[in-house]
């Protein structure tokens, strides 16, 4: 994931036991005029959740906001008490 675009990944939070289903999702693409544009969108499996698309004149800004969400996501168990795994993008 070092190089910006790449393919979308999509993690999942599951915990039946206290009702937990989440889904996060995060793709990087070029516009026409060569804007790096990262999109990601979350919510509980199965439903319809926001999405938030932001722009990067510099390859190297975005790289950096994507692994800060990424890095968001992996202190997941302290946050909402289960981890995110991959899913199916």
């Amino acid at each position: 994931m070092d190089t910006l675009p790449f393919t979308p990944v999509e993690l999942v939070a599951i915990d039946p036991a206290r009702n937990i289903r989440r889904r996060w999702r995060v793709a990087a693409y070029r516009d026409l005029f060569g804007t790096v544009i990262i999109e990601t969108g979350w919510g509980r499996i199965g439903a319809a959740g926001p999405m938030l698309a932001r722009s990067f004149t510099d390859e190297a800004e975005a790289t950096r906001y994507v692994r800060m969400l990424l890095a968001r996501r992996r202190r997941a168990p302290r946050r909402i008490g289960v981890g995110y795994i991959g899913g199916v993008t």
